[in-house]
């Protein structure tokens, strides 16, 4: 089966620091994780970021909509968690590659952030879950940038 990534990357003129925070901080992440609510209530990420720690996107009134654990992490430089819609009762079997993947690298003070989400393919209707995705950080990334920059 081939597997199906969203595979996205956008230059930020800020260093990787900013940029960390904007991901990490909820009081920042909450400006771009709206985007994945499909107009339902706004929600930020919660974790303490460290290796296999819990990380709980949330709505306003604290339920948790989607969670995950932290996969990889290496401040300012790698962060990749696994994301499971509570909703949902299906959980594909996960691989070290699953979930959201976040790579920074600053050259000079810029910012080149790349992300990977996946994988689409253990899932039922995966290609129409990667498309969408592929759509919201289409929106996503862009504030992060305006965001990271802003600081």
């Amino acid at each position: 089966m081939t597997k199906l990534f969203v595979d996205k990357t956008i230059e930020i003129n800020a260093p990787a620091s900013n940029v960390w925070d904007v991901l990490t901080k909820s009081d920042l992440n909450c400006q771009w994780a709206v985007e994945f609510s499909s107009g339902g209530p706004e929600f930020h990420l919660e974790s303490t970021w460290e290796l296999e720690s819990p990380v709980y996107w949330k709505g306003q009134d604290g339920t948790v909509i989607v969670e995950g654990n932290v996969t990889a992490v290496k401040q300012d430089k790698l962060l990749r968690f696994t994301v499971f819609d509570v909703r949902m009762a299906e959980r594909p079997e996960v691989t070290e590659e699953d979930g959201i993947t976040f790579h920074l690298a600053e050259v000079e003070g810029k910012t080149t952030l790349h992300i990977l989400q996946g994988d689409f393919s253990a899932m039922t209707n995966g290609q129409f879950y990667r498309d969408a995705s592929a759509e919201i950080w289409d929106k996503v990334l862009p504030k992060i940038k305006r965001i990271a920059e802003e600081f």
